[in-house]
């Protein structure tokens, strides 16, 4: 069940005129702002540049938003830095959902202008739809023990044992049998020499 006290804030870029040359960014704004949960909806030039997100910041403070949703690039290139700008907000830096409008809009729909903000405003409108089950996370530090184990004492594994060992890791390898050496520790003599194989 959803937080009974939704307060979303959509903010959709321009992105100059890589979406709104094909997406009506303002009706698409129009649209964002009567969605369910959703306090206000802000349209901006280059939501990713400074003034951008200092109107997110702003807007979180004046609507006391507890989610926000940008509509605008892929999430692989700007995620991180809209987590980082809400965080400076005081919001956790896990209540952001990304709807890439770019990508998967208006680069995909030239040309059809109308097609394009329909599908922009079902793009929005799903990812309105997940910020209402977004919850705060904390990243947590977990210890890690600088060794490793190789489990099976062939002459792969003891290849790899020596590559750890030899990289300043402690290796702990562990073999089934008695003795290590594996396949290879059976053979009486190995092609192409015809030597002994240990």
């Amino acid at each position: 069940m959803p937080p009974e006290n939704l307060r979303i804030g959509v903010f959709v870029c321009d992105c100059g005129s890589n979406i709104a040359g094909a997406v009506d960014t303002q009706a698409l704004r129009a649209y964002a702002e009567n969605l369910p949960g959703v306090a206000v909806a802000v349209r901006n030039k280059y939501t990713c540049a400074d003034p951008g997100q200092q109107e997110i910041q702003r807007a979180i403070y004046e609507h006391n938003l507890n989610r926000v949703v940008v509509a605008s690039c892929s999430p692989t290139s700007y995620e991180a830095i809209f987590r980082q700008c809400i965080e400076g907000a005081g919001l956790n830096p896990y209540l952001l959902e990304m709807a890439n409008i770019r990508e998967h809009c208006s680069w995909v729909t030239p040309g059809d202008r109308e097609a394009a903000t329909r599908k922009a405003k079902d793009i929005v409108k799903v990812a309105v739809a997940r910020a209402h089950w977004l919850y705060p996370q904390d990243e947590e530090q977990i210890p890690v023990t600088d060794a490793a184990m190789v489990i099976g004492g062939g002459v792969a594994g003891i290849q790899a044992a020596l590559d750890l060992a030899d990289a300043g890791h402690k290796v702990y390898l562990v073999e089934k049998k008695a003795s290590i050496g594996g396949i290879m520790a059976q053979l009486d003599k190995v092609y192409p020499d015809i030597e002994c194989s240990i």
